[in-house]
């Protein structure tokens, strides 16, 4: 029996799936943050552990080998990154992509439509006639926009500001300050920090915004912003269904409910899904 591996990792986690032919699925795993191109050895640690996992659960005689894969990865957009990997990985055949590709897949299936996958990093794609795109997802020192990683180094570079005088100090900037000692403890903790780090700041904002911090809803303002401008580029051939997906899509699908009407949709399924559905258009 043939089986075949699917594998969505991101920067907060990775997950992994094995099913039959008929997209059955007969296990599951899940393992740490798989980014193959800021921590492509940690990545193939987490892809291998999560794989592992599911096989057991799936068939506990089967071995890697029998896999065939697709990985939906961070990281394998950027050039290199997927051509590295690939030849380390034990599974029979493999096909590597970005995750926005799997969550794409999975969220839209063959519909036209466009997905804004937010979470600990952000990406935009869009599917029209068949033919695939994606904007963003560069990472956290370039780009990223509107994501948690993001949106939590603003709250530390607001912190840092006030305590400069060159912006207004809120309760939520204040805390943070405090928590860290001052200004010279953000700055060490922020030199530190993992993306996903900053991205822990994420439900402070949000629930300073709730309260009326005007600097956490300045924050969000901005990100906001930055979302809603990479959904309209996508547009600009045409209005489409939009899915919002990672742990900050029904923020930001919130948020954007008045700007895109009735335009939202639920997402048809996972990026896990769509990595499964492009493992068995491979095998």
């Amino acid at each position: 029996m043939t089986l075949y591996l699917g594998v969505d990792g991101g920067g907060s986690g990775c997950r992994a799936a094995v099913a039959d032919a008929a997209g059955r699925v007969l296990g599951r795993g899940a393992a740490a943050a798989a980014n193959i191109w800021t921590d492509p050895e940690g990545a193939r640690a987490s892809i291998l552990a999560a794989a592992r996992e599911a096989l057991a659960a799936a068939a506990p005689d089967a071995g890697p080998g029998d896999l065939v894969a697709a990985l939906g990865l961070a990281g394998a957009n950027v050039a290199g990154a997927a051509e590295r990997l690939a030849p380390e990985l034990p599974f029979a055949r493999v096909r590597i992509e970005s995750d926005a590709v799997v969550a794409l897949k999975g969220a839209l299936g063959d519909d036209d439509g466009i997905t804004a996958a937010i979470g600990t990093g952000s990406v935009f794609g869009v599917q029209r006639g068949g033919i695939e795109r994606m904007i963003g997802g560069w990472g956290f020192q370039l780009g990223d926009h509107g994501s948690g990683a993001v949106i939590g180094r603003g709250l530390c570079v607001a912190a840092l500001l006030a305590h400069d005088g060159e912006a207004e100090a809120t309760p939520v900037l204040a805390r943070l300050l405090a928590e860290h000692g001052g200004p010279a403890g953000i700055v060490a903790w922020g030199g530190a920090a993992a993306p996903r780090d900053f991205a822990r700041l994420v439900p402070r904002v949000l629930d300073a915004a709730g309260e009326g911090d005007p600097a956490a809803s300045a924050i969000l303002a901005r990100a906001e912003a930055d979302v809603a401008r990479a959904i309209d580029r996508l547009m600009a051939d045409g209005a489409l269904p939009v899915a919002f997906l990672g742990g900050l899509g029904p923020v930001f699908a919130a948020r954007l409910a008045a700007r895109f009407g009735g335009l939202i949709r639920p997402p048809k399924g996972s990026g896990l899904d769509g990595a499964l559905r492009l493992a068995r258009e491979l095998g």
